[in-house]
């Protein structure tokens, strides 16, 4: 079964850091673009940021520019997504999605074609 699963949300004060993962079964990742999207109660899905297949290029939504790092661990299968300084507008369902090959930027939610379940952050004091 093919499958991307995301870890690591959870609630954390204004100010604090979560890191989240991505991890592939089923397939490997290691030709797939991946994206991290986000999605707050009442909004449309936002592209946060994105990672191509060898890691050498990334992209970040200009809410999250120099607060949010995403990286990948091919050995492991994994994408990862580090988050710090978050603020409470970053509460939202984040979910990791693959993208076969090449990808210019963030892409849209129709350019992936593997998609996880995602996991709740929540940013509150």
């Amino acid at each position: 079964q093919l499958q991307l699963v995301e870890s690591g949300g959870g609630l954390v004060q204004p100010g604090g850091s979560l890191r989240l993962s991505c991890a592939a079964s089923g397939f490997t990742l290691n030709h797939y673009t991946i994206g991290w999207f986000r999605q707050a109660p009442g909004k449309e899905r936002e592209g946060v940021s994105s990672i191509s297949s060898s890691g050498g290029n990334t992209n970040y939504a200009d809410s999250v520019k120099g607060r949010f790092t995403i990286s990948r661990d091919n050995a492991k299968n994994t994408v990862y997504l580090q988050m710090n300084s978050l603020k409470p507008e970053d509460t939202a369902v984040y979910y990791c999605a693959a993208h076969p090959g090449l990808l210019f930027g963030l892409g849209v939610s129709g350019d992936f074609v593997f998609w996880g379940q995602g996991t709740q952050v929540t940013v509150s004091s």
